[in-house]
């Protein structure tokens, strides 16, 4: 049992390093898109990182079932010149989240003002199917997962059996194909997290059964890094992210709004160890969505600790969500 701890500490270690000396990585982004914007955020900087040649979007899913949760992310990726990136989104049990924002709603204005295909979450794909088709294509031990939102995505696949397009199980196909998880959730030491709460029962199960390393960018992380405020002060125009940033910043704290996806997509393309320290241990999950940590230097997983200043954080990551489209 040791052994089989120390295995994934390994894992981790290896996945947490710089990536960009090994080529792009191979990544599927699922998110919430739709109740709060630090969503859009992460998927900027996500095309930024595509753009320079360090990460290959192979999907974009939603966890979330809002009407327009899909389509403004097909608006975000449309903008950045990657129309063709596959969708999808949750089936069965799942929330319906819209944005809490008042005023003019940047989950409606988006798909009003900027091109996409999809006209309504409903009518994307399943990303279960879509999961187990671009798992299966994928090289063993490649692929990253970053998940911003909920885990209901990843519960179906972990659920999901052999079908028309693997003969694998998703747990035998999550073991074979995903080389880490990288996660916005819980809190650390302990606390109640939105995105662990929301569907506090697939929480529980991915804690318990994901056989792949995790990594967590907790809600302590992401509280602690404000940006969003450049991009409403740059007078940049027609821009999606720079549009939802000004329809929702000064709702919020003129100093900008909390950075919790982009630290999670950010580590899962560049790995940790430039910004952050690990702390491994085991997260449990109880029924109400609450959640404790046990440090445990074999755990099989891990939570970012700062260490890169955070106004030097701040700026890299604001940077990289202000990137403008390449012409292609």
């Amino acid at each position: 049992m040791k052994n089989y701890f120390l295995l994934f500490s390994l894992l981790l270690c290896i996945a947490c390093s710089n990536n960009r000396t090994n080529g792009a990585v191979n990544l599927i982004f699922d998110t919430d898109m739709a109740p709060d914007y630090d969503d859009v955020g992460a998927l900027a900087l996500l095309h930024a990182l595509a753009d320079s040649g360090e990460v290959n979007i192979l999907a974009t899913v939603s966890s979330n079932k809002c009407p327009t949760a899909v389509p403004c992310i097909e608006v975000i990726n449309t903008y950045f010149g990657r129309p063709d990136i596959p969708t999808a989104a949750v089936r069965g049990e799942a929330a319906d989240r819209t944005t809490w924002h008042s005023g003019l709603r940047w989950t409606e204005e988006l798909p009003k003002k900027y091109p996409h295909r999809t006209k309504a979450t409903a009518d994307s794909e399943d990303a279960l199917k879509l999961y187990r088709r671009i798992l299966s294509q994928q090289p063993d031990k490649s692929v990253t997962i970053v998940t911003v939102g909920f885990f209901s995505n990843l519960q179906n696949l972990l659920l999901s059996q052999a079908d028309e397009i693997s003969p694998l199980s998703g747990k035998e196909l999550i073991d074979k194909k995903v080389k880490q998880l990288v996660s916005m959730a819980g809190a650390f030491p302990e606390g109640k997290e939105f995105n662990v709460y929301v569907d506090a029962k697939a929480s529980q199960y991915i804690m318990k059964e994901w056989p792949t390393p995790i990594l967590f960018s907790g809600f302590e992380i992401g509280s602690q890094i404000f940006t969003g405020k450049r991009l409403v002060e740059s007078g940049i125009k027609n821009n999606p992210i720079v549009d939802t940033y000004t329809m929702c910043l000064q709702q919020d704290d003129p100093k900008g709004r909390d950075s919790w996806d982009q630290t999670a997509t950010l580590v899962a393309v560049r790995g940790a160890s430039k910004y952050f320290d690990v702390e491994y241990g085991t997260i449990t999950v109880n029924d109400d969505g609450s959640n404790t940590w046990k440090k445990d230097p074999n755990g099989q997983h891990a939570h970012l600790i700062f260490k890169m200043p955070k106004e030097q954080l701040t700026a890299e990551i604001e940077h990289l969500m202000m990137h403008l489209p390449q012409k292609k």
